[in-house]
């Protein structure tokens, strides 16, 4: 298991990143190469004291690696964005 500090580089800040937290209750990270989904669910977890439905990855052409991660529904993506100061 890997530091929860060291997992979640910053929250991605896009037009869809946007649309995502508003639709989907989902929050977009880049996170760290090496961290798997399972770090990244228990970073969140950590850091934000939320609970996370799921998480899915994907590694960007520039090799940078994106995490979407969805938020049970008793959580809302749009706090946790306002806190990060992403709306």
């Amino acid at each position: 298991m890997m530091d929860p500090h060291k997992v979640l580089f910053y929250p991605q800040m896009t037009e869809k990143a946007v649309k995502l937290i508003e639709s989907e209750n989902k929050l977009v990270f880049i996170v760290a190469l090496e961290a798997t989904r399972r770090d990244v669910k228990k970073a969140v977890e950590t850091l934000f004291e939320v609970k996370v439905e799921g998480v899915k990855i994907e590694i960007m052409p520039d090799g940078r690696k994106r995490a979407y991660v969805r938020l049970a529904p008793e959580f809302m993506a749009d706090e946790i964005a306002s806190k990060l100061g992403m709306v």
